[in-house]
């Protein structure tokens, strides 16, 4: 196998006799491996810095895979597929075959852990919500149907309560979304009226674990509606969401369902 340890150190010069389809066809199988060292530590890492140096068409083969990784029986290969597509959509890749792999997959996915000890990091919802924002703010992805996509996510039904700033993600994904200049005032606020009725129809028991995700994502965002966002985890300067006010006081309608004491 390559020394992409030294791959890394060096400053991502390929070794001598290993040409970019190799290395491509390799490190998607490293982002495969069950093992953390080898998935994240080496395997990530070692794509991002690899795809400045890559053309169109190996471009275009890695996000195939990724796009076949959706319906992986391993949650690794699954989870860290929209990593990789992150990165290929931020280096200026897009395919619409992509987001409708990543629309079909992120609702869907049962597996919502966070960390597991042998495994490593899984973070389905994280990886997914990272993606997502790339498409919310991607000028040809619809920002309503990301928006949609995301509310969907929140929605289904799941036994597990984030615990790994999962619900922290998504929120910042929403409010990158939520930067698009196509929005009118009623998209800004329309996808969660889902949310409302769910809300809405909960009983007296105990909260869902769905609906407990959901609040955490919705105060977060609340919270990045009215300090703005920072695109890409920079340190930069914020942007703020299209609509603020609105898009404030129906998360405050919204929350106040679950929260009636809410002011």
């Amino acid at each position: 196998m390559t020394d992409w340890r030294a791959f890394i150190d060096n400053g991502g010069i390929l070794p001598d006799g290993l040409d970019m389809e190799q290395a491509v066809r390799e490190l998607g199988e490293m982002v495969r491996s069950p093992d953390p060292v080898v998935r994240d530590e080496l395997g990530y890492v070692a794509v991002v810095r690899l795809l400045p140096q890559l053309d169109k068409s190996l471009k275009r083969k890695l996000g195939a895979t990724m796009t076949e990784r959706f319906e992986d029986s391993e949650i690794q290969a699954r989870t860290f597929a929209p990593l990789i597509l992150n990165a290929l959509v931020s280096d200026g890749e897009f395919d619409e075959k992509w987001l409708a792999a990543f629309e079909a997959w992120y609702p869907n996915e049962q597996d919502l852990r966070g960390h597991d000890q042998d495994r490593g990091w899984l973070h389905a919802v994280a990886h997914g919500a990272d993606l997502l924002g790339t498409f919310g703010r991607h000028p040809q992805v619809d920002p309503e149907r990301m928006l949609t996509l995301a509310a969907r996510r929140l929605l289904a039904k799941t036994e597990y309560v984030l615990r790994d700033q999962e619900d922290d993600r998504l929120a910042c994904a929403l409010a990158l979304t939520l930067t698009r200049e196509e929005l009118t005032e009623t998209t800004s606020a329309a996808w969660l009226a889902p949310i409302a009725t769910d809300f809405e129809n909960g009983d007296s028991g105990p909260v869902p674990p769905h609906a407990t995700n959901t609040m955490r994502t919705l105060r977060m965002l609340y919270l990045l509606v009215d300090r703005g966002v920072r695109p890409g985890w920079s340190k930069g300067e914020t942007e703020q969401v299209r609509h603020r006010e609105v898009v404030k006081q129906r998360l405050a309608e919204v929350l106040a369902l679950v929260a009636p004491f809410a002011g």
